[in-house]
C-alpha cells in the first residue's frame, strides 16, 4: 500500500482529535432481517421480539437495544476508527427510548477527551453518543473510551 496516497475511509488518529470536536454519522434503516438475524446469532429469543402477535407494553416489532447500539458502532467504525482503533476499553449505555423496526437512527458524536498515553504513540479518546430516530428523539445515549493510534512516523 502506498503512504504516499490518502486512505478513503480511514479513521482519525488521535492527533486529528480535539475536546469539543462534534461528528455525525450516516442514517441506518433497521429491517425486520436485521432484527431476526441479530437475535438469532445472540439467542436473545425473547417473546417481545420472536412473536408479531404478542401484545406487551411495547406495540408494533421492538429491536434490543443491543442490536441498535451494534449498528451504531458499526457506522462509527466505517467512518471514525477504521484503522486507527486499537481497542475499545469502556461503555456506559442509557436505553431512553425504543427503536422499532423500520426505524431510521443515526448518531451525533462528541470528543470529550484525548489524553496521549505515554508510549506507543497512541491516545484514550472519550465520546459521548447520541442515538437518535428519524424523529431525531434520542434513543440511546452512551460514553465509550477508546484507544486510538497515532500518525504514523
Amino acid at each position: 500500500m502506498s503512504h504516499t496516497l490518502p486512505t478513503l475511509g480511514r479513521g482519525y488518529y488521535w492527533q486529528e482529535l480535539k475536546a469539543g470536536q462534534r461528528f455525525q454519522t450516516f442514517r441506518r434503516t433497521i429491517t425486520e432481517t436485521d432484527l431476526v438475524n441479530f437475535i438469532s446469532t445472540t439467542g436473545m429469543l425473547e417473546t417481545i421480539f420472536i412473536d408479531t402477535t404478542y401484545e406487551g407494553a411495547i406495540k408494533g416489532r421492538p429491536v434490543p437495544g443491543a442490536l441498535t447500539y451494534g449498528l451504531i458502532e458499526g457506522l462509527l467504525m466505517q467512518g471514525m476508527i477504521q484503522g486507527t482503533g486499537l481497542a475499545l476499553l469502556e461503555v456506559h449505555k442509557k436505553m431512553l427510548a425504543p427503536v422499532m423496526v423500520g426505524d431510521t437512527v443515526r448518531a451525533e458524536v462528541e470528543v470529550t477527551l484525548v489524553r496521549p498515553t505515554s508510549t506507543g504513540n497512541r491516545a484514550i479518546v472519550e465520546s459521548r453518543i447520541d442515538v437518535k430516530n428519524q424523529r431525531n428523539e434520542d434513543v440511546i445515549t452512551y460514553t465509550a473510551t477508546r484507544m486510538l493510534a497515532g500518525k504514523p512516523e
